[in-house]
């Protein structure tokens, strides 16, 4: 079935066309550069951003993938995300479909990052998903496509929205993640040793108390003043302490849950650490760990199309 989606749930315009399991068309344009100036997305922004590129996107993913007359079904996230931006893609969305005929499905944003397996492999569920991004730190049981349960979130920082404050405290540029990766190839992982939230009968995530300890030990151990050097080891340290509970609490949790596979995804699953650290423990416990392409990782239109393809062929 071939699907059009539309992603504008934060700072990335995208548009894709989707047929199962191949990817026909793929637009998206970011809006980093501009927010980088204000260390971190200004909503407003990002909404009249979002004006300016969709058209131009739909237009340009349209005229690669066969036109408007061969897409068979819409799709949008449609939450969570900042509601101006929202507005944008659903408003979009919503006129297409309505001047077309087409069937339009308004997908969950946190769903659609789960729908990058049908580009990975076949996945057969029970497994698990976490689901690792600025705004969310979650583990979802997949008992099957479309019946979730949440087994685990954060009590206060998503782990992403922890690497832009840390990034920031470093004096590295937005966004924090990939700056944070960078900087921490050169350093020493294990000069400092940040505290790891132990939440005992507890698969939930917190990173409050990191993110305190890393302030901490700038502002008192240094006096405000890294050389570069510190700031390499100290991004290195401060990365695996974010880590190892997510790794840790996956595999938990995927063991409790009796699930075979563990689908990460989200922003945070781009990072090359990550994806090393989940290696070993994952091949001891028995357990496949799978991560999206870099492009799937992000917020992107092609996941939300596969999606909502899901939903719309649920109500043929």
């Amino acid at each position: 079935m071939k699907v059009l989606g539309i992603e504008s749930t934060c700072d990335e315009t995208a548009v894709a066309v989707v047929d199962g399991t191949e990817i026909l068309s793929h637009k998206i344009a970011s809006q980093t550069e501009i927010h980088a100036l204000y260390g971190g997305v200004v909503p407003e922004i990002a909404s009249r951003e979002h004006l300016k590129r969709i058209n131009i996107l739909l237009r340009d993913a349209l005229l690669e993938s066969g036109g408007i007359d061969s897409i068979e079904g819409i799709a949008v996230a449609a939450r969570p995300g900042l509601e101006g931006s929202i507005l944008v893609g659903l408003t979009a969305a919503r006129t297409l479909s309505f001047l077309t005929g087409l069937r339009l499905e308004e997908v969950d944003h946190l769903e659609a990052h789960l729908f990058a397996w049908p580009f990975l492999e076949k996945l057969t569920p029970p497994g698990l998903g976490l689901v690792v991004s600025g705004g969310h730190t979650r583990l979802v049981y997949i008992k099957k496509w479309g019946d979730y349960e949440i087994i685990s979130d954060t009590r206060d920082d998503a782990a992403g929205e922890c690497f832009d404050k840390v990034a920031s405290m470093l004096q590295l540029k937005y966004p924090g993640g990939p700056e944070i990766e960078k900087a921490a190839k050169e350093g020493d992982r294990k000069r400092f040793i940040f505290p790891v939230a132990n939440l005992k009968g507890s698969l939930d995530f917190s990173y409050s108390g990191l993110k305190t300890s890393v302030l901490y030990k700038i502002k008192y151990d240094f006096n405000g003043k890294l050389s570069e050097k510190d700031r390499k080891d100290i991004a290195a340290s401060f990365q695996d302490a974010a880590f190892k509970p997510l790794v840790k609490n996956a595999i938990d949790g995927a063991k409790k849950t009796d699930s075979g596979w563990i689908l990460v995804c989200g922003g945070v699953a781009a990072n090359s650490r990550l994806r090393e650290m989940f290696r070993k423990p994952a091949e001891m416990a028995g357990i496949k760990t799978l991560f999206p392409p870099l492009k799937l990782c992000t917020d992107n239109a092609a996941t939300v199309a596969a999606c909502g393809e899901f939903y719309l062929k649920k109500t043929d």
